[in-house]
């Protein structure tokens, strides 16, 4: 994790030119020292310090960060996420990166929490998707973790997922598993197989195939629960995750079904940033 966090930081002060402030440089007295402190401003679920911290060892190795909370905290409107000290050019230079990354990643948590809040105890996981910020996800799906989320697959070559469009160019659901397992054994490679179904016919020939998971997208709730019945009175093993814009006022009920997972995409593809601002308060030099 820490070469990924370093690795986007380095492209994302890339992006932003930080070697080159002409706005900082040109108004700021070089010999000029700052404290600054990061302030949550609104209530959520901190994530993301660790990527500040990266932030400013990349642009000056002086300047110092001192956490106030940890990755995965609950935070009120006020209360301080960090104390950040050092050359002022430096701090200011590092401020928006280092804000970006905290506020997306905080964003994420503080949605994910709610998702947990809203399964009230029900013993259901919630998952994560790849539908993450390209360059971002393994930062994503942290952020999920630090909001009480499970991570599912990081990549392609995590397990073996059937997708709708797997399954057509196979030609249905038992020619994609028997071409899967082939595949496997020719390879030499045991991975978990999950296939996505839309329909309660694709439903029973996944679990004749016994599957380790089966994806049931966009179903009734009612739907979902018959076939939850049906797994659990033929002593299948074949584990059940529900999907499809699921939002944190249907995802009680779909809990309620006695599926073994929820996967929601929204939680990284469309987070909202939770508001977080750095603002100098002493200075001195």
């Amino acid at each position: 994790m820490t070469e990924t966090v370093r690795t986007a930081v380095a492209a994302a002060l890339f992006e932003d030119q930080a070697a080159d402030d002409v706005t900082t440089r040109w108004s700021v007295p070089e010999a000029l020292e700052v404290e600054a402190t990061m302030i949550a401003k609104q209530s959520g679920r901190v994530a993301g310090l660790t990527a500040v911290q990266e932030v400013y060892a990349a642009v000056d190795p002086t300047v110092t960060v001192r956490t106030a909370v940890a990755d995965g905290d609950p935070v009120v409107p006020g209360q301080p996420l960090a104390w950040i000290s050092g050359p002022a050019r430096s701090v200011i230079t590092g401020e928006r990166v280092a804000l970006n990354f905290a506020q997306r990643m905080s964003g994420i948590a503080t949605l994910t929490s709610a998702f947990v809040a809203a399964i009230d105890g029900r013993p259901v996981a919630l998952l994560d998707t790849r539908k993450t910020a390209p360059g971002l996800r393994a930062m994503d799906k942290y952020a999920v973790s630090c909001g009480g989320g499970t991570n599912h697959r990081l990549d392609l070559s995590a397990m073996v997922l059937l997708k709708e469009n797997h399954l057509a160019a196979a030609g249905g659901v038992l020619p994609a598993v028997r071409r899967v397992r082939d595949g496997m054994a020719a390879e030499n490679k045991r991975m978990a197989i999950e296939v996505e179904v839309t329909t309660a016919e694709e439903a029973r020939e996944a679990l004749d195939c016994q599957v380790e998971w089966i994806l049931l997208d966009n179903m009734p709730v009612e739907q979902m629960a018959r076939i939850v019945e049906r797994r659990n009175t033929s002593g299948s093993a074949t584990k059940l995750e529900a999907s499809g814009n699921i939002t944190v006022d249907t995802i009680a009920d779909v809990a309620a079904t006695g599926v073994d997972a929820i996967s929601v995409g929204a939680l990284t593809h469309s987070p909202t940033a939770l508001d977080i601002s750095l603002l100098v308060t002493r200075s001195h030099g």
